[in-house]
């Protein structure tokens, strides 16, 4: 029976797309072992380069040794390896398991080459496994769905082949060839979700229903399709919806949404900019915001990670807003001028290229501050002399970017608002040195 590993490699490597190189994620554990033991034997794998990558998560006093130990049955495979060490942060509200899992995926998004497949030696039990810990979570049908056998990942790809097998197909093939294998001693910690479901629940489960593992992977399958079949509804109803290049979501469009859209959109819009989704609590509250909102209304529902607030009918999605110091100024001649709490660069750019001056380039030195409130400015060609307050309501300017805006002074005279709005004085001070003003948002 150990054969069908290598056999079932062997076939699955005729599936990949051209000379794609396959990296070999390699914990030195029994099934890792077996996967990358199985590939090295096969030429055709050794044609893609085949090589390992070793994740040392420096939780246990003996995890330099299993370094080691990798590092020797690699020089005996004859296979390259790279071993990377990792600090485990997990005092962010989320458990030892999720944290080591997140600095692990880190750590391969950082080795993987370009167009190189990881491989990892996932298998029919642990995809059983981890459709019951999602249903225990609450999960809907694209977590229920299970592990894909392949995804994009980082600059490549993810490649399960061996999800089809089950354990005891690589149990097998190691003893019968007398692997030298790592036993982690946390495999054997009830207190980590997995290991509590998959030595106290799944046995007990089987017992009752001998089915239990094929009729979770049957259900699997159908999570699967109804999850892409609702992948590409949300796709559809995302770019319908989105304003302004995507940086925005028309509120009311995505309120109406039938609920088995709602939240994908909303994940799906959050993942496009780099912010983690909401919880289940956190969206409904959003949708009830979006629900009762006046027109001017505005409001702002937060998590870990990201904030969306609702203005003007929109969602605006951000990373969360520091409160900005009133009292920050500084001296300023044209270098670029970093801004507290992440609103930007200011810069002095070149009228005529745009190229950005980095040594100081103006004749006398300037004063950039925050809003206080109060502040007017006689924007250039208008009649009138108007509170930035006015300016920043008819321009649709969000509030709470109101006060991360530069304002630019001189001998206490308003120049120029960032590079929105400039006085009939800054345009002649800029225009006589040639050069104009641009903020890095």
């Amino acid at each position: 029976m150990s054969r069908c590993l290598t056999d079932h490699l062997a076939i699955g490597l005729t599936t990949l797309p051209g000379e794609t190189p396959l990296c070999v994620a390699y914990s030195g554990g029994p099934d890792s072992t077996a996967l990358l033991h199985g590939l090295a034997h096969l030429p055709q794998a050794r044609a893609r380069g085949l090589r390992a990558l070793h994740v040392d998560h420096q939780l246990h006093p003996d995890s330099a040794q299993w370094a080691q130990h990798c590092a020797r049955v690699c020089s005996q495979l004859d296979v390259p390896l790279e071993t990377i060490r990792v600090q485990i942060a997990h005092g962010r509200g989320e458990g030892l398991e999720a944290a080591a899992r997140h600095a692990r995926r880190a750590a391969f998004a950082q080795s993987l080459q370009p167009g190189e497949w990881l491989t990892l030696a996932h298998h029919r039990d642990d995809q059983i496994e981890t459709v019951l810990l999602k249903l225990l979570r609450g999960a809907g049908p694209l977590g229920l769905a299970g592990m894909r056998e392949r995804r994009p990942f980082a600059s490549g790809a993810l490649w399960r082949p061996l999800l089809a097998l089950p354990r005891a197909v690589l149990r097998e093939y190691a003893i019968a060839r007398d692997l030298a294998c790592i036993e982690d001693p946390s495999n054997k910690n009830m207190r980590l979700s997995r290991n509590f479901l998959r030595a106290e629940i799944l046995p007990r489960l089987s017992q009752h229903w001998p089915q239990t593992g094929q009729s979770i992977l049957h259900a699997a399958a159908l999570c699967r399709a109804a999850a892409e079949h609702l992948d590409a509804q949300a796709s559809a109803a995302l770019d319908a919806l989105r304003i302004a290049g995507g940086d925005m979501l028309d509120a009311p469009g995505w309120s109406s949404l039938p609920d088995a859209l709602r939240a994908l959109v909303l994940e799906r819009w959050l993942h496009r900019q780099g912010l983690p989704a909401p919880t289940l609590t956190q969206s409904a509250e959003l949708q009830r915001q979006v629900a009762h909102a006046k027109p001017d209304h505005l409001s702002r529902v937060a998590w870990p990670g990201a904030e969306v607030r609702l203005w003007r009918g929109a969602l605006h999605a951000m990373r969360p807003l520091s409160p900005m110091p009133t009292d920050w100024q500084a001296s300023w001649t044209g270098a670029p001028l970093a801004l507290p709490n992440g609103c930007g660069v200011l810069e002095i750019v070149a009228r005529q290229s745009d190229r950005v001056l980095t040594q100081p380039p103006l004749d006398s030195s300037l004063c950039v501050r925050l809003r206080q409130g109060g502040e007017r400015i006689k924007p250039a060609g208008d009649r009138c002399t108007r509170e930035l307050r006015d300016l920043f309501q008819r321009a649709g300017i969000p509030p709470w970017l109101r006060d991360r805006i530069p304002l630019i002074f001189r001998g206490g005279e308003l120049l120029a608002v960032a590079d929105l709005w400039t006085s009939e004085a800054g345009r002649a001070f800029f225009d006589a040195q040639d050069v104009k003003l641009h903020w890095v948002r």
